[in-house]
């Protein structure tokens, strides 16, 4: 059986194949559009996915589309005649596209499909899985596990914004529990980006990197601590949480909270996005961390008694929260925690196709994958798109016909303190560049984090860079932690490679406590010995791994940054022409296009 899983219309649209249960294809319609974020509806991805697959329209047997149209357009109409007449300007302005991609969804698909078919009789046939069970099925069914407890986090799907319950190869997802709509984790850390300034959807990896600059035990962080909890939400013993409704706006109107409301709260205005980010905000933003985190620890603490399993599955979009992930895997409540790398909406795609495939299919009978999920879904792109882009831009550069000599040539660009932009292979399906649209640089030059966010991605100074390591060097560097393979756990730089840090540090501005040397490797360890680690085993991508090794022949240091092949507000690049501009027009020093190496 053939299925298109299709995500759309409220952020990070993509699209997904699979046959039979195994996933082809996928690729977010963002990295087509250049629309960051793009909830459109995924044209260019499903095409791509087509295309790869050798498919047309006619062989795919069923469209399955992540949410259900009528249960979200029943809870639109239900909260705003709950809350009337308050609201009433953002209900006329939002009718329209209420209608149009909630209501008429079905035939908006069908038409826009039908444009792809050769035949006008062929039928189409769409399904609709529930938001949050697109959710679970994206990560039990791209997990190590047969059975599993599992927990989805997000801002909302239909009704629900909390699910849990228990998954099995044999019985497929069944749910316990479920926490619905206007009671939402996701929608309250939300909250907290939008008063910080951020852009929602996408800005909350910018708070998250903040809150570590955070004073801990301030008089200010613990005030901010106590008043969110007695103002703000209410916290069962369960995890489950109830948020008072009159601090916040995003039920009703055009924003997340009431500015007034929250400034009588904390003593702060909401901050603009051109504001100096001061300790105050981030002394904020490491509230609602913490408080978001003790919210997650009883969830799970309530879910492993409800359900007596090993392990868990965490999806959905709170399951991007590399930090709140960690302390949730430290708190040994479960034998193993298993992430899906493409958690927030994107993965719906991915999890709708997956929940059609086994619903539809009793036969199917998921065991658990003996490797990772293998994310290197998206577009491939030949020598002969490269050397037509060499030839069209006159380029200098160097072929390598070997992969052993491509790899010692880029490490030693690394070792020489160069940026590398790094393309090559398929791209990877989610959030995160893992080594195939990546940016690479030396991990032990103090100033590399600085001028990465400056001259190279153009975006604020505070935000950190991830390492990389394989598998087998993870101990040297870092002490015991979750091997991630996707970027979605933090671990502590182990204290043998850590500084001193002086007793007053706390009282340092956000800018010296950026620059203080924490470590030997300064550009990836955080304010808080923290580091965002990708885990790359050779099996899995041998290029990268082998690219690795190359750069510990020559440094003696198996490790160095992997950041995304992106400038500030722009998706990760797609094609050879986009990384050869993105690289032109930033700091980089040198572009590695396959088997291609360019030097400006």
């Amino acid at each position: 059986m053939k299925i298109l899983g299709i995500s759309a219309y409220y952020h990070d649209s993509a699209a997904v194949i699979i046959e039979n249960g195994k996933v082809l294809y996928a690729a977010q319609e963002e990295r087509f559009s250049r629309i960051k974020n793009d909830a459109s509806f995924p044209i260019n991805a499903i095409e791509y996915c087509l295309y790869e697959s050798g498919f047309n329209i006619e062989d795919i047997d069923l469209i399955s589309f992540y949410d259900k149209p009528f249960l979200k357009f029943e809870r639109l109409l239900e909260t705003y005649y709950a809350f009337a007449p308050k609201g009433f300007k953002s209900f006329a302005k939002a009718m329209p596209v209420l209608l149009k991609e909630k209501l008429f969804i079905k035939q908006f698909i069908k038409k826009r499909i039908r444009k792809l078919c050769k035949s006008k009789t062929h039928k189409i046939t769409i399904n609709f899985p529930e938001h949050h069970l697109s959710h679970a099925a994206s990560a039990f069914y791209t997990s190590p596990f047969n059975r599993c407890a599992y927990l989805t986090v997000d801002g909302v799907g239909e009704w629900a914004t909390t699910t849990y319950g228990i998954a099995c190869g044999k019985k497929g997802i069944q749910v316990l529990g479920e926490l619905q709509f206007p009671n939402s984790l996701g929608l309250f850390y939300s909250s907290f980006t939008y008063f910080l300034g951020f852009k929602v959807n996408s800005g909350e990896y910018k708070m998250m990197g903040l809150a570590p600059y955070g004073n801990p035990n301030s008089k200010r962080v613990l005030k901010f601590v106590k008043t969110i909890k007695e103002k703000l939400i209410d916290i069962k013993p369960d995890g489950s949480i109830k948020l008072h409704q009159e601090y916040f706006e995003y039920s009703v109107g055009l924003r997340m909270v009431n500015p007034k409301k929250w400034k009588t709260l904390f003593g702060l205005i909401k901050r603009q996005p051109e504001d100096k980010l001061e300790q105050v905000h981030a002394d904020l933003a490491f509230a609602a961390q913490k408080v978001t985190e003790e919210v997650l620890v009883k969830l799970i603490k309530y879910i492993k008694q409800e359900t007596k399993e090993n392990n868990l599955c965490i999806t959905g979009g709170v399951a991007l929260n590399c930090v709140a992930n960690s302390v949730l895997y430290e708190q040994n409540i479960f034998d193993d925690i298993y992430i899906q790398p493409a958690a927030g909406d994107a993965g719906g795609a991915l999890g709708a196709a997956l929940a059609t495939a086994y619903i539809k299919n009793p036969k199917l009978n998921f065991s658990g994958l003996k490797n990772p999920f293998n994310v290197y879904l998206g577009p491939k792109y030949s020598n002969h798109d490269v050397e037509r882009l060499l030839r069209k831009y006159k380029c200098n550069y160097q072929k390598f016909e070997n992969q052993e000599a491509l790899t010692k040539a880029t490490a030693q660009c690394i070792a020489q303190k160069k940026v590398v932009g790094w393309y090559n292979g398929r791209s990877e399906f989610g959030p995160r560049a893992l080594g195939n649209r990546s940016i690479i640089a030396d991990a032990t030059d103090p100033e590399m984090q600085y001028n990465l966010n400056m001259k190279i991605k153009f975006r604020e100074g505070f935000r950190p860079f991830a390492p990389v390591v394989c598998e087998e060097d993870y101990d040297t560097y870092f002490e015991l932690g979750k091997h991630s393979y996707y970027m979605l756990f933090t671990s502590k730089v182990r204290e043998s490679l850590r500084k001193k840090i002086p007793d007053d540090f706390c009282q340092y501005s956000l800018e010296a406590k950026r620059k203080f040397i924490k470590s030997d490797l300064p550009a990836i360890t955080h304010v808080d010995f923290s580091a965002r680690v990708q885990v790359v085993k050779k099996d899995v991508n041998p290029l990268f791994w082998s690219l690795i090794q190359a750069y510990k022949q020559i440094t003696g240091i198996g490790i160095f940054i992997n950041t995304s092949f992106n400038v500030k507000d722009e998706p990760i690049v797609n094609t050879p022409e986009e990384a050869y501009n993105c690289f032109m027009k930033s700091g980089m020093d040198v572009l590695v296009l396959d088997n291609y190496l360019i030097k400006k």
